[in-house]
């Protein structure tokens, strides 16, 4: 008699891992009261179509829809003990994970996800509330773009030929974690973007005496009464507009002619190695704004500090902006020749080489003269066969040419003094904040930076986007951004719990297994959960289920994350 065998094989990998810390978060749950189920939906929750969701694009790297299905029908026995959900087939069709971007672009529905999720994630893992980085970034792609579309051209670093939509982010430090996200069209300014931002943030983070830390656009009169007029605390480097740009000036004199002493601050790098040299000194001013319909009046203390290395990028800064706009200048009237167009109206040479100037920003750095050049020659009138009798005109062929351009090395090196100096902001007390740690505070502004990089590039890849309709673009996003909760949660957690053990992991670096350290990142915690397989042997009298044994790296690391690995192990249990 034959007997029937069927042997089946699913990749566990990381997602198993992943699923749990998002159990541990409650987010099924907090989706599903957000974002409820029509009545007569049937199969897996929209909470639980979005957690599923995420472990796929986490573990695999690959936000697009059409990718999950195959995703989830290959591991399907694996989820549906995970999760304790009966799955189907149908769940993960596109047009339900469509619904889901839609259900996520909703305004009212994302904010209430992200302050129940945000104060839930920080009473289970018993997160710090003192410090808080707000910033923004843009996403490029190919759209089309139009009026009333969230695709718009605006100012970018990455590539400003492109449509871009813009992101606005407020992370709690020191994890870099996103705590509020707003999606809008990208042609705004992020000036405007600061106060909604951060009053949707005091909606979720309880703690008084907040510190909020922003790049030069946070500086706003506005936004720092604005924080300062709800009892928190601001540290911002300062905008060089209006009046704060003349006392610049002043600050810097103040120092270059000894009237105040600078402070060495000590820095050094992740190697302990120490840094070029830093150096500052503490002046006060006196700031009053308008907040709601009072006078709001402050003394603000203003760190104006000097770095050798700053200063030497501005100097290689300037001289390449120097020797671009020279270049472009001396080609704007080329010699002569066939396709050559040349300048013909003085006002339209004058007028291209300031635009030059203004563009690289060296008004004032070079100067240039010109000369008018005119070549005579005659012309017949008329038509008609014959020179003789035609009758002839002098014409005058006028053309502009510019004969030097000349670097003003006075100006330059009266620029290039005021090099290297920036100030600071804050109205936070000495005792609580040091000219130093001031310092060192703002220089560890590349952490909400590093979330945008997740977002943009590996693992997350929101660039190329591959959906197109605005609510799908907003909703990815809001998608994603959970997504950097859960790297930066991960990541924070483990390096924790190995400071408060003084111990360090062993085995992450391929390349050099007997590498130690103490801060590892969350994509390499997830690649050592590689190559984890389920197997699933079925005969007739007899189903055996088999979880590749778990190396000792891979249960120090769920032991870190406060995990057992029995959320592994049970994958296997029930066999007979």
């Amino acid at each position: 008699m034959a007997t029937e065998l069927s042997l089946t094989t699913e990749r566990i990998d990381d997602f198993v891992l992943l699923i749990h810390v998002m159990l541990r978060l409650n987010l099924p749950q907090i989706l599903d009261r957000h974002i409820p189920r029509h009545w007569l939906q049937e199969g897996l929750s929209w909470g639980w179509v979005a957690t599923i969701w995420l472990a796929h694009i986490l573990s695999q790297g690959d936000h697009r829809k059409l990718t999950v299905r195959d995703w989830v029908r290959q591991a399907h026995n694996t989820l549906e003990r995970a999760t304790g959900q009966s799955i189907r087939d149908t769940d993960f069709a596109s047009e339900r994970l469509t619904m889901v971007l839609r259900e996520f672009s909703q305004p009212a529905s994302w904010h209430a996800i992200e302050g129940e999720l945000g104060q839930n994630t920080i009473r289970v893992y018993d997160l710090e509330q003192k410090r808080v980085r707000v910033d923004a970034t843009t996403v490029s792609g190919y759209h089309a773009g139009g009026e009333g579309s969230l695709f718009q051209f605006g100012k970018s670093k990455d590539d400003p030929g492109l449509l871009q939509v813009k992101v606005m982010q407020g992370v709690l430090d020191p994890l870099g974690m996103p705590v509020a996200t707003d999606v809008v069209s990208g042609e705004q300014a992020d000036d405007g973007l600061y106060i909604p931002i951060i009053d949707r943030m005091l909606t979720i983070l309880t703690q008084t005496g907040l510190l909020f830390v922003g790049d030069c656009k946070l500086s706003a009169l506005a936004t720092r009464a604005y924080i300062r007029g709800r009892g928190h605390h601001y540290l911002t480097p300062l905008a060089l507009v209006g009046d704060t740009a003349a006392q610049m000036r002043a600050w810097v004199r103040e120092a270059l002619d000894g009237k105040q002493m600078l402070t060495p601050i000590p820095l050094v790098d992740d190697q302990g190695q120490a840094l070029p040299l830093v150096q500052g000194y503490e002046t006060t001013r006196l700031c009053t704004a308008p907040v709601d319909n009072q006078t709001l009046e402050w003394m603000e203390r203003v760190f104006v500090v000097y770095s050798e290395s700053y200063a030497k990028a501005q100097a290689r800064g300037l001289e390449q902006r120097l020797a671009t706009a020279t270049a472009k200048l001396q080609a704007l009237t080329p010699p002569r020749g066939r396709g050559k167009r040349q300048i013909k109206d003085e006002a339209q040479l004058v007028q291209a080489a300031q635009t030059i100037l203004q563009t690289h920003r060296v008004e004032g750095l070079l100067a240039y003269t010109f000369e008018r050049q005119a070549e005579h020659h005659t012309q017949f009138v008329g038509r008609g066969r014959g020179a003789a009798n035609r009758p002839q005109r002098s014409v005058e062929q006028v053309r502009y040419q510019i004969t030097s351009v000349v670097r003003q090395e006075a100006s330059i090196a009266g620029l290039k003094d005021t090099f290297g100096w920036r100030a600071y902001a804050t109205e936070v007390s000495a005792e609580r904040l040091t000219l130093q740690e001031a310092v060192l505070t703002y220089r560890e502004e590349w952490r909400i930076e590093r979330g945008f990089h997740r977002l943009k590039g590996a693992p997350l890849s929101l660039t190329p986007l591959f959906v197109k309709r605005d609510d799908q673009v907003v909703g990815l996003i809001h998608l994603l951004t959970i997504a950097i909760r859960l790297l930066t949660l991960i990541e924070f957690v483990v390096r924790r719990a190995l400071k408060r053990e003084q111990a360090e992991l062993v085995g992450l670096h391929k390349e050099n297994p007997k590498k130690a350290t103490a801060t590892p990142t969350t994509e390499r915690l997830l690649q050592a959960f590689s190559n984890i397989t389920l197997t699933i042997v079925q005969s007739p009298d007899r189903l055996v289920r088999h979880v590749t044994p778990l190396t000792a790296l891979q249960m120090r690391i769920l032991e870190l994350l406060g995990l057992s690995p029995d959320i592994y192990r049970s994958l296997a249990e029930n066999s007979t």
